[in-house]
């Protein structure tokens, strides 16, 4: 059964990378099969179908109370190991027992204890925080900018395959373009050593890989923030020189929420909430703040009105009214 299992994460994982998904796609698609053979006995999924796959979601809902976008994860995984590894269609999952997704309202720091958490970090990590709060970024869209897609004549930056696959242009705050510079220039040493050793080719999407040929080894295509030595990739056995790991930077945002004394439970997502809901306090439109974030639709940008400083939708209290009249 152990040869069983080690067979099925790798046809999971080839299959991942021939269509072109992320590694961390790959990594939770392998780690949601897994559990759910684990949950029914160690049977081959080819033995299983539907009842089970319905079977294991709604343990997931009932039992495990997970949240509904970890339930939606898990549902995703699975389809995709039947329809495109085991190559079986299942129908739709009507009798899944779904979790509720609770409707809460984003943490969002004032723009003072956004200055203390940022004035606390120092380095790298305070220029990629920077980056979070000042281009609305999610931390991955940070850790994968690439060298090429900073315009620093034009104050912008182009993020590639964010959420949804989506490419967008966020803008570039001037008070960070001195400090990139100096990254950038970091990074483009780092690849002058490799390359001199032999290495100096950075992961790129295969099909990209096969369009752009040599584009590895081009300097633009290196990432912004490079991991501080080379790892052997997974995916294919190439030794190579990945983007800084996201666990560094959110150790340094967390102690430095600590260290400003900001009460409130912040991350780094905290940062791009933040950044939205400052720029809807500015006036800017909702539409402009959601082309900024990548949001598919504008309803998900709308949550950030409700913590707007003026109280729900912007309403000013009858108290303080009569107290201003």
């Amino acid at each position: 059964m152990v040869e069983q299992v080690r067979r099925l994460s790798d046809a999971i994982r080839e299959r991942v990378m021939r269509r072109g998904m992320a590694k961390r796609t790959e990594e939770v698609y392998v780690s949601w099969a897994l559990r759910f053979v684990g949950f029914h006995g160690r049977r081959h999924p080819r033995e299983m179908g539907a009842a089970e796959v319905e079977a294991f979601l709604s343990h997931l809902a009932v039992e495990g109370k997970v949240a509904a976008s970890t339930q939606n994860q898990a549902m995703a995984a699975l389809l995709f190991l039947y329809r495109e590894v085991l190559g079986m269609d299942l129908s739709w999952l009507v009798n899944v027992q779904r979790s509720k997704k609770p409707v809460r309202l984003p943490v969002v720091l004032t723009r003072e204890e956004v200055q203390r958490l940022l004035v606390a970090m120092t380095g790298r990590e305070a220029l990629i925080a920077g980056l979070l709060y000042g281009a609305g970024l999610r931390l991955l869209e940070a850790m994968r900018l690439r060298v090429k897609d900073i315009d620093f004549s034009g104050s912008q930056l182009v993020v590639r395959e964010g959420k949804g696959g989506k490419d967008r242009i966020s803008l570039l705050p001037v008070s960070l373009q001195p400090g990139l510079l100096a990254m950038v220039e970091q990074a483009r040493e780092i690849h002058a050593r490799d390359v001199a050793a032999g290495f100096g080719a950075v992961w790129l999407p295969q099909a990209l890989g096969r369009k752009f040929t040599g584009a590895a080894t081009e300097f633009g295509w290196q990432y912004v923030f490079p991991a501080s030595r080379r790892s052997i990739d997974r995916r294919d056995g190439v030794e190579r020189r990945h983007h800084l790991d996201e666990g560094v930077v959110q150790a340094a945002v967390k102690a430095a929420v600590r260290d400003a004394k900001i009460a409130k439970p912040a991350s780094c997502h905290t940062l791009r909430h933040s950044f939205a809901t400052h720029l809807l306090e500015s006036g800017y439109d909702i539409r402009t703040v959601q082309e900024l974030l990548g949001h598919k639709d504008v309803s998900t940008t709308q949550i950030y009105t409700h913590v707007l400083n003026r109280g729900p939708s912007g309403v000013l209290s009858p108290l303080d009214q009569g107290r201003r009249g």
